[in-house]
Parts: structure tokens; C-alpha cells; sequence
């Protein structure tokens, strides 16, 4: 048997090994399918419930015992205490969004999920000039406006697609190379809307802030997730 052969039959198997381990659950109309019901039942029997995509827009109700949790960026399966919940690089994250969810719903009884939750080092950030630009933009569109919810998920991900955005590592790494960065990123969405008004030192405080808050929960999340496939750990994302 040939060395190329030898490999794909080696990838086969790696591939036929990770079979009835993970479960995908898609969207396949306009949002409001049920998603969010669907991955939390499938939570009770999941080690890892993996959100790859979006970010903290129109989000999920889930019911548990009479107790309405809703969530907009935190997966779905974070209510189960056994279940690790991943943020994954995919998904555009908006930090005080963010932390305003798990207030809310720690209010209504969530606990434990510093314990539980994992954030991608690779996730791109959504900054609240994100969501100015989101505005503007559907004003500029008049009747042609997309109907967006106004979160900046557009503009985040266009960020990302220019390579000029911000990730959870830049913000967890050198604070100056970070806000450099930002600052740059501010003044290229004045030069398309002049109107954009932007405190950025007050910004870069509040991400200071930030930083020390969320860098517990961050990790590597495609070897985490790979280890945890190899050790037979059963996913839903």
C-alpha cells in the first residue's frame, strides 16, 4: 500500500472515530426555528455545547423548571452544571453584551458558569462603534435597509474580513499594541462616516477592564475541542 494511500485510509478512520460524537444543529430558514430549545435538550447528554458563529443578536428563550433563561452569546447548553459551553472563533463577541447576559441571567438563577464557560482567543471583538457603524449604514440604505438588530455584527465581521479587526487575543496580549490598534480601527470608520463619534480613551479603560474579567475563560479552542474529541467527549454545537 502506497504512503498516499496509507494516509487517507489513516484519515478515514480518524474521521469514522469522531462519528455519534458530534451533533450540528443548523438553522435552515430565518432564525426563530428553535434552535436554542433543540441544543439545550441535546445539552443533557453533551460534554461540550460549541456556538461557532453570529453573535449577540436575536437569540434563544429556553424554559427550565417554569424559569425563562434568555440568551443572545452564550450557547444555549450553559445551563447544564456537567456541560462546558465554547464561544467559538467563528462567533464575533460584544464584551459588555456579554457580561450584561450573564448578570441577567444570573439574576434568574444561573450559577456556576465561570466554571463552565470557554471563549476562543481567536473570537473577533464587537465594539460598540461596531454598532454606531450598523446604524448608519442601514440609515445610508434608506428603503433598501437590511432590517438588522443594530448589534454591529456586520461591521464586526467586515472588520474581520479586512483583517483590521480585534480578537480576544489581541486584547489579552501588549495593552498598547491593542490600543493602537483600536485607534486605528476608529479613525478608518471616521473616514467613512464622519459622523461616528468615539471616546476612545474611555473605551480603552473600560477594555483594560475587561481584559482581567474574561482572560480566565479564555482558551485555544480548536486543540481544546480536537482533545476533547480524541477522549471520546460527545459535542453539539
Amino acid at each position: 500500500m502506497s504512503e498516499m494511500s496509507c494516509k487517507s485510509k489513516n484519515n478515514l478512520e480518524s474521521k469514522k472515530s469522531y462519528l455519534n460524537k458530534v451533533t450540528v444543529v443548523l438553522g435552515a430558514q430565518w432564525g426563530d426555528e428553535g434552535k436554542g430549545k433543540v441544543v439545550d435538550m441535546l445539552a443533557t447528554h453533551a460534554d461540550l455545547v460549541c456556538r461557532c458563529q453570529g453573535g449577540n443578536n436575536a437569540g434563544h428563550t429556553v424554559v427550565v423548571e417554569d424559569q425563562e433563561y434568555d440568551f443572545h452569546l452564550l450557547p444555549s447548553g450553559i445551563i447544564n452544571p456537567k456541560c462546558k459551553s465554547i464561544i467559538g472563533n467563528g462567533v464575533v463577541v460584544h464584551l459588555p453584551g456579554l457580561f450584561e447576559e450573564l448578570k441577567r441571567n444570573e439574576n434568574k438563577g444561573l450559577v456556576g458558569w465561570e466554571n463552565r464557560l470557554l471563549i476562543s482567543d481567536r473570537s473577533h471583538l464587537v465594539f460598540d462603534f461596531h454598532q454606531q457603524v450598523d446604524g448608519l449604514q442601514e440609515l445610508e440604505k434608506g428603503s433598501q435597509s437590511l432590517g438588522t438588530t443594530k448589534k454591529g455584527i456586520g461591521p464586526a465581521y467586515s472588520s474581520k474580513a479586512t483583517r483590521n479587526g480585534l480578537r480576544v487575543a489581541d486584547l489579552l496580549g501588549d495593552f498598547k499594541t491593542f490600543s493602537d490598534k483600536f485607534e486605528s480601527l476608529v479613525l478608518s470608520y471616521q473616514r467613512m462616516f464622519p459622523s461616528l463619534q468615539v471616546n476612545v480613551k474611555e473605551e480603552l479603560n473600560q477594555y483594560h477592564e475587561y481584559a482581567e474579567k474574561i482572560r480566565p475563560l479564555v482558551v485555544e479552542t480548536v486543540s481544546y475541542i480536537h482533545s476533547a474529541l480524541k477522549c471520546k467527549k460527545k459535542n453539539f454545537g
